[in-house]
């Protein structure tokens, strides 16, 4: 009953079956057309032509006419006359076809009959007389009535046939919804696969819960939201948490991108909008899911040039539909977007999306169970520890976690291991963080030394601070567009910023130009990042945090939602040139004061600096803890030299406990070869 119920509620797009006719149909059509070709090319043979009355009777008069067969219908008042040349040219027409009226006929009939009797040469040598039948006339049919209903059929194809549903399919079905709709056994993904946003997930298992069983909420008059908008960064989760939402109810499941409403001809939209929330009514209680509908709910009479008539006309159909004069109970609008700031205001209010589930980045906890989620899912050795990964990769979203995993697993394919180890996992965190290691390309001595001490900077003013986070790895292997990288590690996760942190924050993105200005005495073009860095974070300090005493606790930052291909439009008269001139002068106030706290660490430590920049050339790569006896003045290669021995001994031991829990194994038994026979013979 289910599966009859959901076929009859297919809209157009939605997988279903295809009619069967339409193959038969295209199959018929397409031998009328071979037909009628076949006709027209026997009709314009070249062996034959077509002349006026006139003509006929000038080329009878000369003889030059052989022989002759007029068909003169029962009905009508046209003769058609068919005859063929005497003593045609070679490559000329030999036969002839000619229509002449049937009064003019019989006038030059009783002007020749004595002539045509006889069957003198001097006018023709043979003539037949019959009288057409036109309805066997089957050429007549062809020429005539297969055309028409070949146009009639080509435009009942392509405007009224039926591709999915009612007018669907076709061109008039421009104006339907494009929903596909879901139902429990289409999706496989549950709440168990969703990691990181308990919060979210028990907002979310509210409807679901409503759905399964809507009189535990009706009986105390409760009311399930109308709608349901998931926020958050790209990444977090707000589909596969859709997904899980669509696998776990009981209830049809209509899925649309905002981009489909949108067309270029005005009232589209708005019509795919109404036929969609008509056949979500048909089969409430259901769930329709919006994914980015920040495509069609942006707010209204904003953007360069006025509004946009399409997406506004859109819009407005989609808020008469959620609370309207005409809205129904049971339909519940779920929706995704990581712009909630551009929506418009009277999408947000109450009776619409009555509640906004935030799905930020997750934290320590969610991570290391996102990892254990997707370390499930391929072949994980023991050391792939998933607290350990999640410790590593702060500020990450799920989507790159799930890359991160997907990445182990091809390096552990491309170096022939049976399985993915904690190397792989780190290898997979530094190459989605900052690129693919980048060996073949070579450096100039000069520019090898130049990049260690920059990196070396980074490293030492960072291990210097208190504020920052510590070094995970400092090397200078290209990865990506830059030629070395400084990795930090989070001893844990952060929600707020503390002038002291921005500041000492600050003196690392410097550190890089300081020790190539202390060293080398000049200043390289390789600190175009670093800069950038320290100028969006004085310009959050100055505009938004107000960590200036000079501009204060003013927000200068603007609205960010007036934008013009994807750049802010520039609206004067916001901001006096006095504000914005101490804004620019606070900005290089706080540059400068952490460029010389930063020559200041860099110059005190001039030695540990070179120590670090002389273990990156010799090593490439050094992690924090070489960076700590490096910075204690302790011997590094004596310490590497011990931990390499530590390591070759655990990698021994590791094969032997490998080849005796190899022996203690069973051999399965394969039915072939020796202990086959023996099992046989006994």
């Amino acid at each position: 009953m289910k599966d009859d119920q959901a076929e009859q509620t297919r809209r157009p797009g939605t997988p279903g079956k295809r009619p069967k006719g339409i193959p038969l149909f295209v199959l018929a059509l397409g031998a009328m057309l071979m037909l009628l070709v076949l006709v027209a090319v026997v009709e314009m043979d070249g062996s034959s032509e077509k002349i006026s009355g006139t003509q006929l009777r000038a080329k009878l008069e000369k003889s030059e006419i052989e022989s002759l067969q007029v068909k003169i219908p029962e009905s009508g008042n046209i003769v058609h006359i068919k005859g063929k040349y005497a003593n045609a040219a070679e490559g000329a027409p030999q036969q002839f076809n000619a229509e002449v009226d049937n009064n003019q006929w019989k006038v030059w009939l009783e002007q020749h009959e004595d002539k045509l009797a006889k069957g003198e040469k001097s006018l023709l040598s043979d003539v037949q007389i019959e009288t057409e039948q036109a309805s066997d006339n089957l050429g007549w049919f062809l020429k005539n009535i297969v055309p028409f209903v070949i146009i009639l059929a080509l435009v009942w194809f392509f405007f009224f046939r039926r591709g999915g549903g009612p007018l669907g399919g076709g061109v008039m079905a421009f104006g339907k919804s494009r929903a596909k709709m879901f139902n429990k056994e289409d999706v496989t993904v549950t709440f168990s696969d969703v990691a990181g946003a308990d919060e979210a997930k028990e907002e979310v298992s509210e409807i679901v819960e409503f759905l399964r069983n809507p009189q535990r909420f009706t009986r105390l008059g409760a009311k399930i939201p109308k709608g349901v908008l998931l926020i958050g960064p790209p990444g977090c989760g707000k589909t596969l948490l859709a997904k899980a939402i669509a696998g776990e109810a009981d209830r049809p499941f209509y899925s649309i991108s905002g981009s489909d409403f949108v067309e270029m001809f005005v009232g589209v939209g708005a019509s795919r909008v109404r036929d969609l929330f008509r056949t979500a009514r048909e089969n409430a209680p259901c769930i329709v899911f919006i994914d980015e509908i920040d495509a069609v709910g942006r707010r209204r009479g904003t953007g360069v040039g006025g509004g946009h008539d399409e997406r506004e006309q859109t819009l407005n159909a989609l808020l008469v539909e959620m609370d309207g004069m005409g809205s129904s109970e049971g339909v519940i609008i779920l929706a995704a977007t990581n712009r909630p700031d551009v929506l418009d205001n009277a999408l947000l209010r109450p009776g619409r999306f009555d509640r906004q589930v935030y799905i930020d980045l997750p934290d320590l906890k969610g991570r290391e169970e996102i990892l254990r989620v997707h370390l499930k899912k391929v072949k994980a050795g023991p050391t792939a520890d998933a607290h350990e990964i999640a410790k590593l990769v702060p500020g990450f979203s799920g989507a790159d976690i799930m890359n991160i995993v997907n990445e182990a697993a091809l390096i552990a394919v491309i170096r022939n291991l049976d399985e993915i180890n904690r190397e792989c996992l780190l290898e997979a965190r530094d190459r989605v963080a900052f690129g693919r290691q980048k060996r073949s390309r070579v450096m100039e001595d000069d520019e090898k030394k130049l990049t260690a001490y920059h990196e070396a900077g980074h490293a030492l003013v960072q291990e210097m601070t208190d504020k920052t986070d510590k070094v995970h790895k400092v090397t200078i292997i290209p990865r990506g567009r830059a030629l070395g990288a400084t990795m930090s590690l989070p001893d844990r996760d952060r929600y707020s910023m503390p002038r002291s942190r921005a500041e000492q924050m600050l003196m690392v993105f410097l550190a890089g130009r300081a020790a190539e200005h202390v060293v080398f005495g000049e200043i390289d073009a390789g600190a175009a990042s670093d800069i950038q860095q320290a100028t969006n974070l004085t310009r959050k300090m100055v505009t938004e945090w107000g960590m200036s005493d000079r501009v204060g606790m003013l927000n200068f930052a603007g609205d960010d939602d007036q934008t013009y291909m994807g750049q802010t439009v520039a609206r004067p008269g916001e901001h006096s040139d006095d504000t914005r001139k101490a804004i620019d002068d606070e900005m290089r106030r706080l540059i400068d004061e952490a460029w010389v706290k930063t020559l200041k660490v860099v110059e005190d430590n001039r030695q540990t600096l070179t120590n670090i920049a002389e273990a990156l050339l010799k090593y490439e790569t050094l992690d924090h803890e070489d960076l700590t006896i490096l910075l204690k003045g302790g011997d590094l290669e004596a310490h590497r030299k011990v931990a390499d021995e530590e390591a070759k001994r655990e990698l021994a031991a590791a094969k032997h406990r490998a080849m005796e829990e190899a022996k203690d194994r069973p051999k399965p038994d394969t039915g072939t070869g020796f202990a086959s026979e023996q099992a046989g013979t006994a």
